[in-house]
This record gives C-alpha cells, sequence and structure tokens, in this order.
C-alpha cells in the first residue's frame, strides 16, 4: 500500500484571516474613538445647559417652524395642557368628557387623570366660581375634578 505525500498546499491564508487581521487592527482604534466622543458629550459642568449640539438640534433648526419644546414633552402634560386651554372656551363638562376619552384611549394616562382633574378643577373654579364649577363635577378619575374645586376655595 502506497501513501500519498503530496498535500494539498493552499494559495494564501484565505479571506477568513484576512478579515480577522483586519478587525484585530481597526476595531480597536474605533472603540477608543467613539468611547472618547461619548465621552466630549456628557455635560461635566452639571449645569442644565446644553454643551453640544446634537443630530435632533440640527433637525429642529432646520425646521424653524416647529416648537422644540412640545416635542419632548410628556403625553399626559401635553393632554393636560391642551385640556386647560379648551377650559377656556368650552364647559368643564366637555372638557371632563375629554378627559374621559383621552384615558380611554390610551389607558397610560389613567395614573396621571387625577392631577389633571385635579389641575382641571382650579382652573374651572378661577374661571367659572367655584359654586358653577362644582355643578360641572362628576366621578372622572374618582372625583379628582371636585377636590381641585374645593381646593381652590381654601
Amino acid at each position: 500500500m502506497k501513501h500519498s505525500t503530496s498535500q494539498q498546499t493552499r494559495r494564501g491564508r484565505g479571506p477568513a484571516r484576512r478579515i480577522g487581521r483586519t478587525l484585530a487592527l481597526v476595531l480597536p482604534v474605533v472603540l477608543v474613538l467613539s468611547g472618547t466622543l461619548a465621552v466630549t458629550r456628557v455635560n461635566w459642568t452639571g449645569s442644565p445647559s446644553k454643551s453640544v449640539l446634537t443630530a435632533s438640534d440640527a433637525i429642529d433648526d432646520a425646521k424653524p417652524g416647529v416648537a422644540v419644546a412640545a416635542v419632548h414633552r410628556a403625553p399626559q402634560d401635553v393632554l393636560r395642557d391642551q385640556l386647560l386651554s379648551e377650559l377656556q372656551h368650552k364647559n368643564p363638562g366637555v372638557v371632563l368628557t375629554h378627559l374621559q376619552e383621552a384615558v380611554n384611549e390610551r389607558p397610560s394616562l389613567a395614573g396621571h387623570c387625577t392631577a389633571i382633574a385635579r389641575a382641571l378643577g382650579r382652573a374651572a373654579a378661577r374661571v367659572y366660581g367655584a359654586p358653577r364649577a362644582q355643578s360641572y363635577a362628576r366621578p372622572v378619575c374618582d372625583t379628582s375634578f371636585a377636590s381641585g374645586v374645593a381646593a381652590s376655595r381654601g
């Protein structure tokens, strides 16, 4: 029995080895640079002012008609302000109905419903007077509207 002594030789090291070597050289450089950039973006002064212009700021600056503050507000704050402004034009019964509809549509707002209803009660007492505002009270958000009206009296 004759054994073959000739081995097949590879022409090169192959693409996997080249890719591995390239990654071994490039990856540490990329990680160091990205870490350095991340550290430079942190506001180390402790003041709330922005120290770096972000990509989203550049987008907001490109659209002068867009209010930047409205983009970053919580949904419950937007709803509260919307309902408070609506209270200036409509009676509190309609506004409370809209609050209940908003909570039914977005159950995540249920945790904020009492605070919103209380704020509406205080505002209604300022606009309509406490006795008239109290007449609009209904069991929306555990009667928080009524407690807001009552809190505005004293």
